[in-house]
C-alpha cells in the first residue's frame, strides 16, 4: 500500500502501522463485496474485524512480539453508527479479561480508509 513498514521497534516499544483486513500476500479482503468500479458494494464488519486481530497478531509474531504486549490500540470505524457495536463486543473478546492484554484504546469514525475496508487497527506493544 506504500512505503513504510509493518512495524517499527525504537527502544522496547513497537510501533505498528495501520493494519487493515486484507488477506497477507493478496488483495482479498475478507467480508467485502465490490462492484465492478471498484466500491463497496456491501461489508461484514465481523469477518474484518477477525480479520484484523488475525493480521495484527501475525505482524506482531513477525517482530518477535506476542498478543499479550500489546499496551495502546487505535481503531478507525469508517461508520461508527453501524459498527461499534459488533467491534465493541468482538474487540473485548480478544482484548479484555483475564489472559488478555487490556491495553488502552482509543476508537474514532474516518470518512474513508485507503482501500475498500471499514476498519483498520494502529498498536504500540512494549517488548524486551
Amino acid at each position: 500500500m506504500g512505503a513504510f513498514p509493518h512495524a517499527k521497534r525504537v527502544g522496547n516499544l513497537l510501533f505498528l502501522s495501520g493494519i487493515g483486513p486484507r488477506v497477507r500476500g493478496s488483495k482479498k479482503i475478507p467480508g467485502v463485496t465490490l462492484d465492478s468500479a471498484g466500491k463497496i458494494v456491501r461489508y461484514d464488519i465481523e469477518a474484518q474485524c477477525r480479520a484484523v486481530f488475525e493480521n495484527v497478531r501475525l505482524v506482531l509474531e513477525d517482530a518477535d512480539a506476542t498478543w499479550q504486549d500489546i499496551i495502546d490500540v487505535t481503531v478507525f470505524l469508517t461508520n461508527m453508527k453501524k459498527d461499534f457495536s459488533i467491534y465493541n463486543r468482538l474487540y473485548a473478546e480478544h482484548f479484555a479479561g483475564p489472559g488478555k492484554p487490556n491495553p488502552t484504546r482509543t476508537t474514532v469514525e474516518v470518512t474513508a480508509l485507503p482501500t475498500p475496508i471499514a476498519i483498520e487497527l494502529k498498536v504500540i506493544a512494549s517488548v524486551g
